[in-house]
């Protein structure tokens, strides 16, 4: 056995990170921060757009993705690939982005090393290559881990059969409220609070909106109306980017369609920060995946509009549903949805914490199964707990 590899796992995260999306930066925290819970001596390598901001938030070897020179080198000298998570493996957003996901498991394969799709949402994969590339190259990685049942489904139908395919949860889930709220954090939230045209002691409202085709001029002035009635029922709105500067200017176009007052973030989140905010609410109504989590797992009723099937995937698992879809969204439905949700605070804050404390063990399962596989002797044998 190599014991260097038994000793001090060497790492390389692949994934969305470096892009100023405080989502899939949330996913990155939360696989170091597993990570490194459970191995102190691990030593992680996140290939990332911006290696400097990500070596400086997470305290980690940080390398450009882009470079192909670079990522073979860090390749060649890991003992594993972690792939993900997030929706990583689908072909919506555009193929050129599942080729390069898939294209830097392909060069691990090729130098033999170890690879993990690690709590991955798959699909849609919906092209003819895509589907293609899928078979070949996932096919032959040596651990899958999914976020949700349909993921599992989704690679079942597209002929992947093995690995050993684990259904556990989103990694962000293994985040706890603990994870938010340090020094810089606090003072960020306290400068943000600091408004002379809202009390102290006002509810505050959180709304996270992308820029999305389907999420047309009508569900824009649905969302100002709502934003407009809680403002009226003395509510504080709060515009949160998750994706700097996209996101930014769906929520000024929604917020210049108010008639009441608003706050909207004009800066890039950190995972951190965004934790907090979403920590300080009393209610978020999210379109972006993470949003919804990060409420989940601090405790904060949260209100879903689905605009991908991973939203509609992510609330089944707590047992909700959206309470309307981009391109057709009624007033009166998501009025409907927020006032239930403020009228059963406390019963639906049980009715989450029940099923989050669910899938936290599952989120941990991504990184206990993947040092695991790190450290054992080839080949890794374990069955599946879908």
């Amino acid at each position: 056995m190599n014991t260097a590899k038994t000793l001090k796992p060497r790492l390389v995260i692949s994934g969305y990170y470096g892009f100023d999306n405080a989502g899939d930066e949330a996913i990155l925290l939360s696989l170091i921060t597993a990570f490194r819970a459970i191995r102190p001596e691990v030593q992680l390598t996140v290939l990332s757009n911006n290696p400097l901001k990500t070596a400086n938030l997470y305290n980690v070897r940080a390398l450009n993705r882009w470079q192909p020179g670079e990522v073979f080198r860090a390749l060649k000298e890991a003992d594993l690939l972690i792939s993900g998570g997030g929706s990583l493996l689908q072909d919506v957003t555009g193929l050129k982005s599942l080729v390069y996901y898939l294209g830097v498991v392909w060069l691990a394969l090729k130098l033999k090393k170890t690879v993990v799709f690690c709590g991955q949402g798959v699909g849609p994969v919906t092209s003819a290559i895509g589907r293609r590339l899928m078979k070949s190259i996932a096919g032959r990685v040596d651990l899958i881990t999914v976020r949700d049942e349909q993921s599992a489904n989704d690679l079942l139908e597209m002929g992947i059969t093995s690995p050993p395919v684990y259904i556990t949860a989103d990694p962000v889930f293994a985040l706890k409220k603990e994870d938010f709220g340090s020094e810089q954090e606090n003072k960020f939230l306290q400068n943000l609070q600091h408004d002379d045209q809202y009390k102290k002691d006002q509810p505050a409202v959180g709304i996270s909106i992308r820029e999305w085709p389907l999420f047309n001029e009508k569900d824009q002035l649905v969302m100002a109306k709502l934003a407009d009635h809680l403002s009226n029922l003395g509510w504080r709105v709060i515009f949160l980017p998750f994706h700097y500067p996209g996101d930014f200017t769906a929520c000024l176009r929604v917020k210049q369609l108010m008639k009441a007052p608003a706050q909207i973030i004009d800066k890039v989140l950190t995972a951190r920060e965004a934790g907090s905010i979403i920590c300080s609410l009393d209610l978020l109504i999210g379109m972006r995946l993470h949003s919804l989590i990060l409420a989940a797992v601090t405790g904060v009723p949260f209100l879903g509009i689905s605009y991908d099937p991973k939203i509609k995937r992510f609330l089944n698992q707590l047992g909700l549903n959206p309470a309307g879809e981009t391109s057709n969204l009624e007033y009166s439905k998501c009025l409907s949805a927020v006032n239930e949700i403020i009228n059963n605070q406390d019963d639906f804050k049980v009715k989450v914490r029940r099923a989050v404390e669910i899938l936290q063990p599952k989120a941990l399962l991504n990184t206990k199964l993947a040092l695991e596989l790190a450290a054992a002797k080839p080949p890794f044998k374990a069955g599946p707990n879908a």
